[in-house]
């Protein structure tokens, strides 16, 4: 078990908002109280370009700097691609984008999960339905002994290898809680149903609430994976309108200074992400950027992602239909498009909130990693042998995307898109700044490759179905053709590693 010792005790939910917040950790990273999120700038890069078309040979210049340097981009660029709306343009921009992602990271599609471990919370955030005081929400906790039955779904029915684990905000689900379950997803094992080969978890992330650098400690300890912490708005006049004062989550400096403590404390892969449709896209997107420069000023270590969720309709709130700032399929597309151009090195998440065709539209829009078989209500996935199923009353928001893996692997494997369910980067230790340089020169695109077969070909032997499984062998002769062409020294190597797969050894990678 963990070692939690040092860690600060909560009486209850009271005492948990009182005394939770620690000021010097956030003090520490806005010297001179001056924020790193600098709204005059953002409302002034709005301002200048609001309806003014953008020049074609400036549009050019900063797409040929993205895809040169793979560096984040000043938030004067990003607002210069904001004013794109010439068609011919913007696929231009779409096309730069598409060979960013494949330069950074090949043709793979990361498959991973959400799994929700709780839906107590002490904040009053207006538009979820987790939030304290919303009646209509049936709240629970898991056991140790239920996660386990939703690990065994999971990994043993459906087949996926990476989670992420979703906290709400109580002290029932303290630092102690997490680190537990991250070890018992670990620690669970199954068999397949194809093969009876032995299956687990291999990489658990982590979205949960701002903690302190001491807690922080405690989950790199136990093996998380990226921690991830959606910022909602970096709008703060909306900010606090949207979470009360008197909640934990009010504090937008505590907040906003996540990351920089993350880093701090050896958690060197965060999330950063925005909820779409609260406030003006453009400056969520701009103060995006200028979260993940003030990272880097700092650590020299960017986002390792960024998610990209919509308001979705939520039990006892109103807000996901109401304001006025929701976003069409078109300004979604939009927005990836111009987040891979500004910050190119990054991964870009995009769950089933999305619909089916939303999903299927920005998949060559710079998009690295989806979700699929997701289940978000508390104990869904043990307790719905349908996993289209959602129940409003148990879960935070409703998702628009019900396809399973097999049907999505399927779908990416018919457009020549491998699905990889690697996790090799974090026990081979290549995360944080190990990690950063090799994603900027496409080296690491290369090694997930060849991890993104073996792993491919695990889950197609231990889970897909046959009309699956045929249209992914295809490919991966395919791919086998490709790693031979450009490493022909090292192919024998890899040749060896994946025929001990066929034969149902499991967990080799590179």
């Amino acid at each position: 078990m963990a070692d939690t010792s040092g860690i600060r005790k909560f009486a209850d939910a009271a005492d948990y908002r009182k005394r939770f917040v620690i000021q010097e950790e956030i003090d520490k990273y806005l010297p001179g109280g001056r924020h790193f999120i600098d709204e005059n700038r953002i409302n002034a890069l709005i301002a200048a370009t609001d309806g003014k078309p953008a020049d074609p040979v400036r549009v050019r210049e900063i797409i040929a700097k993205s895809e040169s340097a793979c560096e984040t981009l000043e938030p004067e660029d990003t607002a210069v691609l904001m004013q794109v709306t010439d068609p011919a343009l913007f696929e231009e921009m779409r096309a730069a984008a598409d060979r960013i992602k494949h330069k950074v990271y090949d043709n793979r599609i990361v498959m991973f999960a959400p799994l929700y471990m709780s839906n107590l919370c002490v904040n009053g955030c207006r538009y979820c339905g987790f939030r304290e005081g919303n009646s209509l929400q049936k709240r629970r906790v898991l056991t140790m002994d239920e996660l386990k039955e939703e690990i065994d779904v999971l990994a043993g029915r459906i087949g996926h290898k990476r989670l992420i684990a979703v906290y709400g905000e109580h002290p029932s689900t303290s630092t102690e809680y997490i680190a537990e379950t991250i070890e018992t997803c670990y620690a669970r094992q199954v068999k397949a149903p194809r093969t009876g080969a032995p299956v687990g978890i291999r990489r658990v992330n982590v979205n949960a609430a701002p903690l302190p650098v001491a807690d922080l400690k405690v989950l790199k300890k136990v093996g998380i994976g990226t921690f991830q912490v959606f910022q909602e708005t970096y709008n703060r006049k909306l900010y606090e309108q949207m979470h009360p004062a008197w909640s934990v989550k009010g504090n937008y400096d505590w907040r906003t200074t996540c990351f920089h403590r993350c880093l701090e404390a050896g958690v060197d892969d965060v999330g950063l992400g925005v909820l779409y449709g609260l406030c003006d896209w453009r400056f969520e997107l701009l103060a995006t950027v200028m979260h993940a420069r003030d990272l880097e000023r700092w650590f020299n270590i960017g986002p390792h992602t960024l998610s990209f969720p919509r308001l979705e309709p939520a039990s006892g709130t109103r807000v996901p239909e109401e304001s006025p700032w929701l976003i069409d399929d078109d300004t979604f597309a939009r927005i990836l498009v111009i987040a891979r151009l500004s910050v190119p090195y990054t991964g870009m998440i995009v769950t089933a909130r999305e619909s089916p065709a939303s999903r299927n539209r920005v998949l060559d829009h710079g998009m690295t990693q989806l979700d699929c078989s997701s289940n978000i209500a508390i104990k869904g996935y043990s307790d719905f042998a349908n996993e289209a199923h959602q129940e409003k009353e148990r879960q935070q928001f409703m998702l628009g995307d019900n396809r399973s893996i097999d049907e999505m692997v399927r779908y990416l494997a018919s457009r020549g898109t491998i699905t990889s369910f690697c996790t090799a980067g974090y026990r081979c230790g290549r995360t944080g700044g190990c990690i950063m340089d090799a994603l900027k020169t496409g080296r690491e695109g290369k090694f997930c490759k060849i991890n993104a077969v073996l792993t491919f070909r695990e889950w197609l032997d231990d889970f897909a179905s046959d009309e699956t499984r045929a249209i992914g062998d295809r490919l991966i002769e395919k791919e086998l053709e490709g790693i031979k062409e450009w490493l022909p020294k090292f192919y024998p190597t890899v040749m060896k590693q994946y025929e001990a797969t066929c034969r149902g050894e499991r967990d080799l990678f590179f």
